[in-house]
């Protein structure tokens, strides 16, 4: 079983064990991690979702496109490292995962 680790703005950690299979955002919303709203339920339609992922992971985890990437254009505090947690798919490879939330959703 994978696990992630969620950092709040202000450096808070929030490890979480997750199904293999599940999406971040899935992870964030069932263990109740404070920023990620996911007001659209996964269907990448929002923004609320948001996290920057560590510099180290971003190969493995891979760059926003298509849609996700049109979200992700107006999100507030996007940068080369941004992604929908809604669009990762969590995978044993993924053990370990760093994603920052970023402030303007705290």
């Amino acid at each position: 079983m994978p696990h992630i680790v969620f950092i709040d703005p202000d450096g808070q950690e929030f490890q979480v064990l997750v199904g293999t299979g599940m999406t971040a955002m899935e992870a964030a919303i069932t263990r109740e991690v404070p920023g990620i709203d996911a007001d659209c339920g996964g269907s990448c339609t929002c923004s609320t979702c948001h996290v920057h992922v560590d510099q180290d992971w971003i190969d493995r985890v891979g760059r926003a496109r298509g849609m996700e990437e049109d979200i992700l254009d107006f999100a507030v505090n996007s940068n080369d490292y941004s992604r929908l947690s809604c669009q990762i798919r969590l995978t044993p490879e993924l053990d370990g995962l760093r994603l920052f939330i970023p402030r303007w959703q705290r």
